[in-house]
């Protein structure tokens, strides 16, 4: 279980609040029109910006709000994927088991499995700038995943890709939930994508969550 409390900040002019109880091993989803706060929360509970004083973050039964970002074990994949430009692709998915001290050798051969169960088998080798927009995406996929992290964060992460391919992603993304068995939080701004990936989904609006419950309870009128 997932506890998130009472996390609260001033952004421009939103006041911004919001709690959660998350089951472990499902996926809850924060949705909202744009400027609702939904990334903001998830920076929140990531450590890059202050929850307030009155903060709760619990993982495991430990509050990680106080510890630094680094520390907190969780994972975070953003709208763009953010590769390390200068690495390949095996590098940059085995970036967490570098930073930890694993050899070369074992870290490339745990990526690779990785990248193999992604549909990315054969790509160890490519840089970053040669893939495409839902290849990248799920390299850093593979780089959040890798490093095994208590809660998975996910901003819009396939909002800049067109709507087939976001599509595919999102019921692979509902796939590799069940098969790894994290729990994550996904923020998106599309209701369809909300109702199909989320087991709960709370609503924002003007930085305050006015509903949440199962998707299939969800529509348009919540918003």
């Amino acid at each position: 279980m997932v506890e998130i409390k009472n996390l609260h900040t001033q952004w421009d002019s939103l006041s911004i609040d919001f709690s959660a109880l998350i089951e472990e091993n499902s996926m809850f989803v924060i949705t909202g029109v744009s400027g609702s706060g939904k990334s903001t929360v998830l920076r929140m509970i990531s450590g890059l910006l202050s929850a307030g004083k009155d903060a709760e973050i619990l993982l495991n039964g430990e509050n990680v709000a106080l510890k630094k970002p680094g520390k907190r074990k969780i994972g975070m994949v953003f709208q763009t994927p953010a590769l390390f430009r200068h690495m390949r692709v095996i590098d940059n998915a085995a970036y967490a088991l570098a930073a930890r001290g694993v050899c070369r050798k074992e870290r490339h051969r745990i990526a690779s499995e990785w990248l193999e169960h992604f549909e990315l088998s054969g790509f160890e080798r490519r840089w970053p700038d040669s893939l495409s927009g839902g290849e990248a995406q799920r390299v850093a996929i593979v780089r959040t995943l890798i490093a095994e992290p208590d809660l998975v964060l996910f901003d819009e992460p396939f909002s800049a890709l067109d709507l087939p391919l976001r599509q595919k992603l999102g019921s692979l993304l509902r796939e590799w939930q069940k098969s790894y068995h994290f729990t994550g939080i996904l923020v998106t701004h599309d209701l369809n994508e909300a109702k199909n990936l989320g087991d709960k989904i709370t609503v924002m609006r003007r930085g305050q969550q006015i509903w949440t419950g199962l998707p299939s309870e969800f529509s348009e009128e919540r918003l």
